[in-house]
């Protein structure tokens, strides 16, 4: 406490400012047309049962999207980038970092790549209009893609065992029964490589009566491989090959190592279907494409195991792939030059 009063402060005359945000008025709060609650004007659906929220013209400045993390099994719309309609100033970037809940710099390492990238995952397609239209504001020509047109689901690739090879183009031998006619070279379109990566972490952690634990033993195994994508003429035609587990007898020269087999392949490949595309960027857009593709990862329990009295151990599995990822990467390309034929 000061000991005289020349050492208290004065206060100021005018009103303190509130060191929280303030909220909506009650003429900007919008009701819900199903569940009649009011929600905020930044809401495109209801916070209470979903609905879709009725927009005006007081209130369309002040949506903004949820952006909410989507599992990799649900079906939901991308905003990919495709160029610059205008030149991003640094406030453009930024405010486009904060729509897109991004890190400027990592916005940046999205729009450094020269490829159509993916800046957002959404939802809805109401929410990716909306961050299409904010994105159009800024310079950024964008175009919204829905994991439904990909097909990761209905159609996955198919896995191929073997290749035969001759002048006139490759036959597939599948992994499972079905029609292995040849594919002539003309009607290769695309071709896209990459590498996957699975990554599995045991955990046994012991746990004590007290609730003390500590780890008891933990493993770790990773798994890398090379993988291309063939893309020919047909809606079926989306084939795969894993560097493991391939046979290569179907080259003519074959090399003792398995990496050297599969560059020999696509190299093959690569000379004899001319009028493909060749994209083999994945690997170097592998972490940009993280921040809204995010490799698939889930931790399952093992169960648990008494040891002696009052100890027990507690088992987890935790497993990681990008496959998924890689998957959307090489779909989005074969979209894309499909939509650009004329």
């Amino acid at each position: 406490m000061p000991k005289d009063n020349e050492n208290i402060p004065f206060l100021d005359d005018e009103p303190l400012l509130p060191s929280e945000p303030q909220g909506f008025t009650p003429d900007l709060m919008v009701r819900c047309e199903e569940c009649l609650r009011a929600n905020p004007p930044t809401r495109l659906n209801c916070l209470y049962c979903g609905a879709t929220l009725p927009v005006s013209e007081k209130t369309a400045e002040l949506l903004k999207p949820s952006l909410k993390p989507l599992d990799h099994r649900a079906l939901g719309y991308n905003n990919i980038f495709l160029s610059q309609a205008l030149e991003i100033t640094s406030e453009g970037l930024n405010e486009a970092a904060g729509l897109l809940k991004l890190d400027p710099n990592n916005l940046s390492r999205l729009l450094s790549v020269p490829m159509p990238m993916p800046l957002a995952r959404t939802d809805t397609l109401d929410e990716a209009e909306l961050i299409g239209r904010r994105l159009k504001v800024l310079g950024f020509e964008t175009a919204i893609v829905p994991d439904a047109d990909l097909q990761l689901r209905e159609s996955p690739p198919i896995r191929l065992r073997s290749v035969s090879i001759d002048e006139n183009g490759l036959t597939p031998k599948l992994i499972a029964e079905g029609d292995e006619s040849q594919i002539p070279w003309s009607q290769l379109v695309l071709v896209v490589t990459g590498r996957l990566s699975r990554k599995r972490v045991e955990l046994q952690e012991r746990k004590g009566g007290r609730g003390d634990s500590e780890i008891h033993d933990e493993s770790q195994f990773f798994y890398d491989e090379a993988v291309v994508d063939l893309y020919s003429e047909g809606p079926e035609a989306k084939f795969r090959i894993y560097s493991n587990g391939f046979d290569f007898s179907g080259l003519r020269e074959k090399k003792l190592m398995v990496a050297e087999n599969f560059s020999l392949l696509l190299d093959v490949i690569r000379n004899q279907a001319r009028n493909a595309d060749y994209d083999d960027g994945y690997n170097s857009c592998r972490q940009a494409l993280e921040m809204v593709w995010p490799c698939e990862q889930q931790t399952q329990s093992s169960g648990w195991r008494r040891q002696r009295f009052g100890k027990y151990t507690v088992g987890a599995v935790s497993e990681s792939s990008n496959e998924d990822q890689f998957t959307r990467y090489s779909r989005l390309r074969y979209f894309l030059k499909a939509q650009a034929r004329p």
